[in-house]
């Protein structure tokens, strides 16, 4: 039986390596395929392990648990867990009272009809008008009918019913994200080192740092999205509450949560500030909205680009580019992905015109 030749053997190894290769991207793209509903929920939990990351591993070292614990994981993963559901819990309840009252309301104005408030002739602008709308629509029954009964009960109960469906499976989704999220917190320390051959073996030697510099754009994201976005919602109900709008705290809580949305805190804004208005303070309600302009003007253009462009050295286009962009294409989970991008990018230009030793890898360097 004759050897084989140094260069069939070199040619068999290279078509091996490509075979390899191939079976690889294949199966890659088969697994994407088999996840597609789920990887969004990958993705939330990956994006919640690295922001909790750095405070689990000093909890970890400070209690000196073994390799294969199992209880701080569940304990991080508990926490996230009622993080995340006791505050939406709050405000389903004070959201299902409101709808109740409102509905209520419906049916008392469908059957007696409603006069317009004292506050509407009292608006700065269009007060003649909106008065004239109620005076055509609410003040009598049976025009109060004719627009309330637009409603179809049959269409209202398909509405809920897809609703619930939808809940549902986000339900499900967010349980798939925890458990994965407690599988992260339990092999971490593993899989980082994993990552890390693996970025070494298929980008060389500045694999780590593009990775490293992901994390720091994780890192400033939640601090500029999330803390910024409480950090509203804080201030806000203090305004809501010194402005006389009900519901003082309900509001603030949706404020937080809206301000991690652009221009999300506006909305819950003006609508406090139209609250203030019906109860007939109109200098209070212009001062509320006034002040809460300049409060979400100064997060979002200064303190927000600040934490997250601070964190990856990225210029604030880039950083709004990046936030909005991600926004409109990949909805919510955007906030936190296109940022990550954008610091890929700007890390990948910086090392193709020769700027490699940028100070942004030492800032990720710290953040990771």
């Amino acid at each position: 039986m004759d050897m084989p030749t140094p260069h069939e053997t070199e040619r068999t190894q290279g078509g091996q390596q490509i075979a390899r290769v191939a079976l690889a991207i294949g199966l890659t793209a088969l697994g994407l395929y088999v996840l597609e509903g789920f990887l969004r929920a990958l993705v939330w939990a990956v994006i919640l392990a690295i922001a909790t990351w750095p405070l689990y591993q000093r909890t970890q070292r400070r209690l000196g648990t073994g390799r294969h614990n199992v209880l701080l994981p569940l304990l991080f993963t508990v926490a996230i867990t009622l993080l995340f559901v006791v505050p939406l819990a709050l405000v389903t309840i004070q959201l299902g009272h409101e709808a109740r009252q409102i509905a209520t309301l419906v049916v008392d104005v469908r059957a007696h009809g409603m006069a317009p408030p004292d506050w509407l002739a009292r608006l700065p602008l269009g007060a003649a008008q909106a008065t004239a709308w109620w005076d055509a629509n609410l003040r009598d029954p049976s025009d109060a009918q004719a627009l309330l009964g637009r409603v179809d009960r049959a269409q209202v109960m398909l509405v809920s019913r897809e609703f619930g469906a939808q809940l549902a499976h986000r339900g499900v989704l967010f349980a798939f994200t925890l458990a994965t999220l407690f599988f992260l917190f339990r092999d971490g320390s593993g899989l980082v080192a994993q990552m890390r051959v693996a970025s070494r073996r298929l980008f060389g030697p500045n694999g780590e740092a593009l990775g490293r510099q992901i994390i720091a754009s994780v890192h400033g994201t939640v601090d500029g999205l999330v803390l910024v976005g409480f950090g509203i919602g804080a201030v806000l109900g203090v305004g809501y509450w010194l402005a006389g709008a009900p519901h003082p705290v309900l509001l603030g809580a949706l404020t937080a949560v809206a301000a991690t949305i652009p221009l999300g805190s506006m909305v819950v804004l003006a609508v406090a500030a139209l609250l203030v208005l019906a109860t007939g303070s109109a200098v209070a309600a212009i001062a509320l909205f006034a002040a809460g302009v300049v409060v979400i003007f100064v997060a979002d253009h200064a303190i927000r680009p600040a934490l997250i462009g601070g964190a990856t050295r990225l210029p604030f286009l880039w950083v709004l580019l990046g936030i909005l962009g991600g926004v409109e294409s990949f909805g919510l989970l955007g906030l936190f992905v296109g940022p990550a991008i954008m610091a890929a990018l700007i890390l990948l230009w910086r090392e193709w015109t020769g700027n490699a030793h940028d100070p942004a890898e030492a800032a990720a360097s710290r953040l990771a």
